[in-house]
């Protein structure tokens, strides 16, 4: 059936997506690939983000009503993380191989990622026939598990951190996504896609022989750190009508004395997700 038909919850066979359950074998499969070739870090690092959202999908099929504090906080961790292991762990590998390069790279990756995100947007209010809520996670994930297999293509001494906090907001995606999935009668399981994505993309791209040039790795590791930069700000837990976690949460329904609140909330999980990833940066320097 087509990932856009309604399904009945009463009977299995209507919410098993055939493209998600492929997805899913064909990571099993090249993870062998990526262990044999010596690509442990990139594969630990896409069954992170196969289970974090795998369980986040789970969480939100499941969950009858929306939770908007577990959200923003979901967000919030992933967010800050994100922030700081890109400040941390990619700017400053661009910028000592090439300033000049490593910042056009930065600056490529944040212009393109918010080319990128406009354009899903728009394509959003377009009937393709596809839903559009798999389809854009899928090809963020395919996009970001391409680049995190550069990254560490080319600098195989990149430690585990820094692709477990880029896959951290894995978790609330997968939360939304579901919930958005399960309220409109689609079929959960079709976030196995993306939830198998970064691995899809990430394990094949980390084998790639990357040419030992200062220049070029600047670039990669400039792109990827404008992109996973913009990922983080995107993902910033936004307390607003309109934003993401009203679409899941239906916050507009609350006293603007809630919402306040939950700005706070908001503060506090992206200052704890960034704390996180400093913390684990002095436990394992």
């Amino acid at each position: 059936m087509g990932i856009n038909e309604r399904i009945s919850i009463n009977n299995p066979s209507d919410w098993l997506s055939p493209l998600g359950l492929v997805a899913a074998v064909l990571l099993v499969a090249l993870s062998a690939v990526g262990l044999a070739a010596g690509a442990g870090k990139v594969t630990v690092i896409a069954w992170v983000a196969f289970v974090a959202m795998s369980t986040g999908a789970f969480a939100g099929a499941r969950a009858s009503t929306s939770y908007p504090v577990r959200l923003i906080w979901g967000y919030g961790l992933a967010s800050g993380a994100m922030v700081a292991s890109s400040a941390v762990f990619l700017l400053p590998q661009a910028v000592g191989l090439s300033p000049r390069v490593g910042g056009f790279g930065v600056a490529t990756g944040l212009l393109l990622g918010y080319a990128a995100h406009i354009i899903g947007h728009r394509l959003g209010h377009v009937d393709i026939g596809l839903d559009l809520t798999a389809a854009q996670i899928s090809a963020h994930a395919l996009a970001a598990g391409a680049i995190i297999g550069l990254v560490y293509g080319a600098m195989p001494e990149v430690g585990l951190l820094l692709g477990v906090a880029i896959v951290s907001h894995k978790g609330p995606a997968g939360y939304a996504a579901a919930h958005r999935l399960r309220s409109g009668g689609l079929p959960v399981s079709a976030l196995l896609l993306p939830a198998a994505g970064v691995g899809l993309t990430a394990i094949p791209a980390a084998l790639l022989p990357v040419p030992e040039i200062a220049a070029l790795n600047a670039a990669v590791f400039g792109f990827a750190a404008g992109i996973f930069l913009h990922v983080a700000m995107d993902f910033l837990p936004s307390c607003e009508v309109g934003g993401e976690v009203d679409t899941v949460c239906s916050l507009s329904e609350h006293s603007h004395a809630h919402l306040d609140r939950l700005r706070m909330h908001a503060v506090a999980s992206t200052l704890v997700g960034g704390l996180a990833v400093f913390v684990a940066w002095l436990v394992v320097a």
